[in-house]
Formats: C-alpha cells, structure tokens, sequence
C-alpha cells in the first residue's frame, strides 16, 4: 500500500474512533483523548498531503459507499496542498484545543455532542479536496457544513447571539450548497458522467452558455464559502460566537477550500475560460479585500476584526485567481503559473498567521472574559507569551518582513505588475486597479493590527478582568507555538515550497511553467527574473534595527540627566486608562477618510443639569459603524421575509379540510403539468 491511501485510510479510522469517544468518555478523559485523535487525523491526512506535493498521484474507486455511483477518490498535487495545510492547522489547533477545553468543563466545546463532531469535521477538512465525483464532493461537502454548525452552535446556551449567528451560517452555507448542486448537476448532466475525468472529457462538447452558467453557479458557491463580499454575511457572525479553536479551523482551513473548489472546477475541470469569468472573480476579490480590511479597521471586537481580516486576504488569493485566468486567457501561461502560485502561497502563509491570531484570540478570551477592545489592555504585561505569539501573527498579516504573508503579497504584486506587458486594453485598465487594491489593503492591515496590539496588549487595562488577566494552560500555548514556528519557517525559507507550488500548478494545466523555483533560502521568479531571499532581508533588518537601538541607547546616556520631579501634568494628576485611545478613538481618522463607503451612525445624547439648561451633566456618544452591505442588501430580503411569513400564517387555520383542498389542488396541479409535459 502507498503513502496516501495508507495516511488516509488511518485518519479516517482516528476519525471515526473520535467520535464515539466524544460520546461515551467521562470528561476528565473527552478532551485528551479526544484531542489526541484529532491532532492523529491532522498528522495523518497532512503526510498524505506532503507526499502528493512530493510528486505521488493516487485515485480509487469504493463502490459499495455510495449508492448507484459509488464513492471516487483522488489525489495530485493541488489536492495535496489543501490536504497538507489542512492537516498541518488541525494537528496544531487539536493541541490548543485540549488546553482550551480543559477550563471550560462539559459545555462548549468540551461538551459531548461539540467533542463527538470535532473529530468528523476535522476529516471532511481533509476529505473534501481528495473527492473525485460529484456526488462524492456533495456529500463531504455538506458533511462539513454541518459539522462546522453544529460546532458553531457549541456555546448556545451561553449566549443567545450564537443561535442568531448560526442561523445566518447555516442560511448562507446551504444556500451555497444549493448553487453548488445546481451548477454541478448542470455540467455532469452535459458532460455525459458525474466523475471528475468524465468532467473534463466531456467539457469540450459543452456550449460556451452552458459553460458560462456552470463556471457562475459554482464560482459564487464558492466565493460564499471563502467569505468574500457580498456573500460574507454569515462570516463576521459565525467566526466570533464560535470557540476559538473551532474559529481557527474554520478560518485557516475551511475557508481555504471554497479557493480549492473554485480553481478545480474553474481550471482543472473546464479549462479555463473566457475574460469576462476572471474580471468577475477578480471583481469579486478586490471588493472583498478591500470592504473587509475596512470593516476589521472598524472593529472593536477582536473576533470579529480577524474574521473580516479573512474576508481581506481571500480577497487577495481571489483577486490572483482571477488575474491567473486573465493571463491564461490572453495566452501567457508563464504570468498565470505565477499569479496562480502567489495566491496558493497566500492561502498557506494565511492558514497559518490566521490560526495563530485565533488562537492568541482565544487566550484573551479566556483570561478576560472580553472580546472588546475597549476594555482590555495591559495584557502585554500580564501575558507576555500571548502577546508576543499575537504579535508574531499579526506581522504575518501586515504582509510586512520579516512576516510570512510578506512573500506570498510580493509574488501576487510581481505577477500583477508584469501583467501589464500583456497587450489588451482590459489588462492596461484592471491590473493597475489590482496593484492599488493589494498596496491599499496592506496599508490598512498594518493600521488594523496595529490598533489590535497597541489598544489591547500595550495600553493601560480598563477592566478588573484585564488587570488580573494570566496566561492559558501549557498546551494551549504549545499550540499556537507550533504555529508560530509554521509562520517563521514559511516566512525565512518559503522557497521549500516552490516545488510542491510548481506541481499544483501543473496539476491544473500549467505544465512546464515553474513558476516558483530556487532552494529554501532563495525564491527564484525565472519568468520575470526576479529573484528574493526573505533570510537576507530579516538579517538586514535585525542589523539595521539592532544599530539603532544601540545608537540610541548611547546617545540617551551620554545626555543622561537625574531626576526627582514628575513631568508636568497640568494639575490633572497621572494619566489613567480613560485618557488612552481606545479602539474606536484610533480607528476614527480612518472613518472620516471612508466615510462615504462605511455609512456610520452616529449620536450624541446631552442631558443638561436640572437647574440650568446651560450646564451639562452627562455627555453620551454613541458610534456604530454596521455592516452596509448586510444593512442594504440582506436586511430588505430579511424584512420581506418576515412579511411573508406572517401573511403565510393565515393559510394555517387549523381546519382539517382546509388542508385537505390544499392537498387536492396540488394532486390536480402535479398532474395537469405532467400531462403538459409529457
């Protein structure tokens, strides 16, 4: 027996061995044991990842699965670089989760049901990019919607906001699901089978149309997934009501498989297409990058902040597909290799950063009690581990050296400037337009985090809680150090990945391009001779900011002048937590420059003194920035909804022969149209 179907057959049974021991283990056993399993299925289904990226190919068909179809399998390398970071995010985070778990008892997370589910979501995470069939990719497709629901809604009895956020996530998800289906069912139906080889054999008799509607149904399937805008509703609700460690997985790993389905079905699968099919996804990625990064600089809950900064750099990895289909289209395979091989890094360099920030995320929750931004700080003192992990996560996401997600931005901006040599007025207009989206959400990334370490790590606490705030338990630290040290690793020597990059390119048509070459120290762009060495450039950094300080250390002490007195503080004493920016004070240079995009509502409450009407007692001001795309697009349908519900009540009077007409009349229905019909 091979590698891979050895390293999946083994996750498969650590999955389904952790799913009964969620049900019937005590609970001073459920989470270790369970834990172990878990982090079992992740290590498992990741080597099976590594070594499709290796260069091993693996496919099987299991007939008695499924009904009629039975079940397909299959594995290359563009599979196996989901499968890898997949089971790389899931083997750290079931760590965490083992921690996590252990100070919150039998609920949440750490109930029965949530411990039983962690397990299957954790392989249909796994599963779904070695499906081969559609009705193999359905199945595990829904299984891990549902999965990831029920996980969801682990909290609900603690809060009545994870109902309402669920309710948003299984609406948005299986309306996916049903476009999904419906796109799929289309292109089998044409192509004359439903496995993927039939797909790709039979694309070729299929009309441009059809073809067309097929690539639209799928791709905004997709895109729901991946959380881009519009269709992110559920993503900002969904990722904070969460527990943490299933917010990770969710954020790093869940996310990342609506990118695998739309570049399968997208290249692999029909081949590619014309220009409008890119310009739309491309439309789609620049709008969620940069909606997203606004809304995370809005922010004041720090779930909700790194849900949006997902929305932000999916949009990113989008925008690249887009332009790597663009290329294709205009006949540069060479540029399309590179912008496909960029967002592909992204999507690992971003697993990783954003599963660390969850995490730390997580440690802040547990220690406060508090999401909120405004009333945290003073953590960087309390839990200098946390802080310093955060901080090594939030550089990633900044795309700043020496930060992992540097890299990945570089490459995307390399394949977009020398895109512009491709002749074509749409590239001379839309890929200026792509630069300026990729160089506006990295500037407003590093406001966010910045914001996000300053208000909450650095400043003075607000609360009792934050005062007192302590570090979590051992494992859930050795968690998020083991994705530390992912984000380390891929940020000095992502050129360990160039192989494994090239083939899943090749994997969806590309062949022969090498788009990313050169060894661990070094990433080689041969196409348009550039070449980088992140090692290098944090060296030169470390030196240069290692000068500075020393320079400065000396200059301080060569004017070093002691003293008794306090600065002068005006009479008002020392400065205290209520004189520090908050979140929302640092975030509002910002809203006032996009105030015509974000819409906020204001107000400003005066009660005067009762004997005077011109002295002031209290001041309130109130400041909400809402989500505008949810506030005008979903509210309305919501609203008629409702209205429609109401009115439908009505129908239901409780007469029993009232409900027998209607039975009647949809027989008579049923059959005048397949009279019609036939």
């Amino acid at each position: 027996m091979s590698l891979i179907p050895a390293a999946l057959a083994t996750a498969t049974a650590l999955g389904g061995a952790g799913a009964p021991a969620g049900l019937v283990l005590p609970q001073r056993l459920r989470g270790a044991v369970v834990g172990v399993l878990t982090a079992g299925v992740g290590v498992a289904g990741g080597t099976a990842g590594v070594a499709a990226l290796g260069g091993s190919r693996w496919s099987s068909q299991v007939s008695g699965l499924l009904p009629l179809a039975g079940a397909h399998f299959e594995v290359d390398a563009l599979s196996g670089l989901f499968m890898a970071v997949a089971g790389a995010m899931v083997a750290a985070v079931a760590v965490y989760g083992v921690g996590y778990v252990a100070g919150h008892g039998p609920q949440g997370l750490g109930s029965r049901g949530a411990q039983a589910v962690l397990p299957l979501f954790a392989l249909s995470l796994l599963l779904v990019p070695a499906a081969a069939s559609v009705s193999t990719f359905l199945l595990l497709w829904e299984l891990m919607a549902l999965t990831s629901l029920l996980l969801v809604l682990a909290e609900h009895r603690a809060r009545p906001s994870v109902r309402e956020a669920a309710v948003w996530y299984a609406v948005m998800t299986h309306l996916g699901l049903v476009l999904l289906l419906a796109g799929l069912m289309v292109y089998a139906a044409q192509a004359g089978g439903e496995t993927f080889g039939a797909l790709r054999a039979g694309t070729a008799g299929i009309s441009p149309a059809v073809r067309g509607l097929v690539f639209v149904l799928t791709a905004v399937a997709f895109t729901s997934k991946a959380g881009l805008v519009p269709l992110h509703a559920w993503l900002p609700r969904a990722h904070p009501e969460a527990p943490s460690a299933v917010s990770a997985l969710m954020s790093a790993a869940m996310v990342n498989l609506g990118i695998y389905g739309l570049v399968r079905v997208g290249f692999d699968l029909l081949g590619g297409g014309p220009a409008w099919w890119w310009l739309l996804v491309m439309a789609m990625g620049g709008l969620s990058a940069v909606y997203g990064i606004l809304q995370a600089a809005m922010a004041s809950d720090l779930k909700r902040l790194l849900a949006y900064s997902t929305s932000e750099n999916m949009g990113l990895v989008v925008l690249g597909v887009g332009a790597a289909g663009l290329f294709a289209h205009a006949g540069n395979k060479a540029l399309a290799g590179l912008a496909l091989a960029a967002s592909l890094l992204h999507v690992v360099n971003h697993s990783a950063f954003k599963a660390l920030l969850f995490g730390a995320a997580g440690s802040v929750l547990r220690a406060t009690g508090e999401r909120n931004l405004d009333l945290l700080g003073g953590l960087r003192a309390r839990m200098p581990v946390t802080a310093g992990l955060f901080a090594v996560g939030a550089l990633g996401a900044v795309a700043l050296p020496p930060g992992n997600g540097f890299i990945s931005e570089w490459l995307l901006l390399q394949s977009m400037i020398h895109g512009l040599a491709v002749p074509g007025v749409t590239t001379a207009i839309v890929l200026p337009l792509a630069v300026a989206v990729i160089a506006l959400s990295a500037g407003l990334a590093a406001a966010v985090f910045v914001k996000a370490l300053g208000v909450g790590f650095f400043a003075r606490p607000r609360t009792e809680q934050a005062a007192a705030a302590k570090e979590p338990p051992m494992l859930m630290l050795a968690g998020m150090a083991l994705l530390a040290a992912g984000c380390a690793g891929l940020a000095l020597v992502p050129g360990l990945l160039g192989d494994g990059l090239d083939r899943a390119v090749e994997a969806v048509g590309y062949s022969g391009t090498r788009p990313v070459s050169g060894g661990g120290l070094q990433v080689r762009l041969d196409e348009v001779s550039a070449v980088l060495s992140p090692l290098w450039v944090v060296a030169a950094l470390t030196v240069t900011l290692g000068a500075a300080m020393a320079t400065t250390r000396w200059a301080a002490r060569r004017r070093q002048r002691r003293t008794e007195a306090r600065l002068w503080d005006c009479g008002g004493g020392a400065p205290t937590p209520r004189m520090a920016y908050t979140a929302t004070s640092f975030a509002e240079p910002l809203q006032r420059v996009f105030d015509d995009v974000l819409a906020p509502e204001q107000d400003v409450d005066v009660t005067p003194v009762r004997e005077s009407a011109y002295l002031v007692e209290r001041v309130r001001f109130r400041n909400r920035v809402p989500d505008r795309i949810e506030h005008r697009l979903y509210r309305p349908v919501l609203d008629l909804l409702a209205v429609a519900g109401r009115s439908a009540r009505r129908l239901a009077g409780g007469s029993v022969h009232v409900y027998l007409g209607y039975g009647f009349f949809g027989l008579v229905t049923l059959l005048v149209v397949l009279v019609v019909g036939w």
